[in-house]
């Protein structure tokens, strides 16, 4: 037990030297504050956050021989994941790809912090000040915040819970139940123009949708009036082009396609009707 503490005290003291050094090169290269920020934030969460690329650029240059595997030692399999961003039409939306996959089949959307108690991901994000919807695709999580929020002080917070569900264990899903049903899986006792629908929802429309960061839910089709019932996921819901999106790309493809349908309507949730009541 003795030789354990001694060695988390050992590399504690190795690592601080190291930080020191990089703090003086960076200080010569002129990057001094904006490293002293970063070395700040990561010696409050240490020994649960990896370096900064900054940090592992001037790792690299005070200990190139050592510094990648100094890091992989001490961080294991967490610490190896890249977790990339990338942003949507909805400003208040962005997209985490962690590098690994999320949903194995379809989508998932949490609208709320309640709907969230069947994800332990889903759970931990809304644990989050300031996260207001979490999506997850198939490859990737898309976070939305509140307007008052800024990405600058979400982010950090947002790439620990990913990391730390990725590095738990955890499934997706406390309850296989839970996860996501196939909505546009063609039934036996679908009409042609349904099983049309769900085809083109699923081959032409879904894949676009997606790489915005969000997706698209079939929610029925009313043959006496011709129209095909959607809501919009992720950053696709409260997105200010969602409307555009609907009325002009969805609605106009299917209708070229299928000449029964007649219009398209989104369905909106409590809390998105919420929203259009403010």
């Amino acid at each position: 037990m003795r030789g354990a503490l001694v060695g988390k005290q050992h590399r504690r003291l190795l690592l601080a030297g190291l930080l020191r050094h990089v703090n003086r090169v960076a200080a010569v290269d002129g990057e001094g504050p904006s490293l002293h920020l970063q070395r700040r934030h990561f010696f409050s969460s240490f020994p649960f956050l990896p370096p900064t690329a900054t940090q592992h650029r001037f790792l690299a240059r005070v200990v190139p021989s050592c510094s990648t595997s100094l890091w992989s030692g001490l961080e294991g399999q967490r610490r190896s994941m890249f977790i990339q961003t990338q942003s949507t039409p909805n400003p208040s939306s962005l997209m985490f790809h962690p590098g690994k996959p999320v949903m194995e089949v379809g989508s998932a959307d949490f609208p709320n912090a309640r709907s969230a108690m069947t994800s332990p991901l889903a759970k931990a994000l809304y644990g989050i000040d300031g996260i207001t919807r979490v999506f997850f695709g198939s490859d990737f999580v898309t976070v939305t915040k509140s307007e008052d929020t800024s990405w600058d002080l979400l982010k950090p917070e947002i790439f620990a819970a990913i990391m730390d569900f990725y590095s738990s264990g955890q499934p997706l899903f406390l309850d296989s139940s839970a996860a996501a049903s196939m909505d546009t899986a063609i039934h036996e006792d679908d009409s042609e123009v349904v099983a049309m629908i769900k085809e083109l929802l699923e081959t032409r429309i879904r894949p676009s949708v997606q790489d915005d960061g969000g997706d698209i839910e079939y929610r029925g089709y009313d043959p006496e009036t011709g129209i095909v019932k959607l809501r919009m996921q992720g950053a696709c819901s409260g997105c200010p082009s969602s409307s555009v999106t609907l009325k002009s790309g969805i609605e106009n493809m299917l209708m070229h396609y299928i000449p029964e349908i007649r219009g398209v309507e989104q369905e909106l949730d409590g809390e998105e009707e919420k929203q259009m009541e403010q």
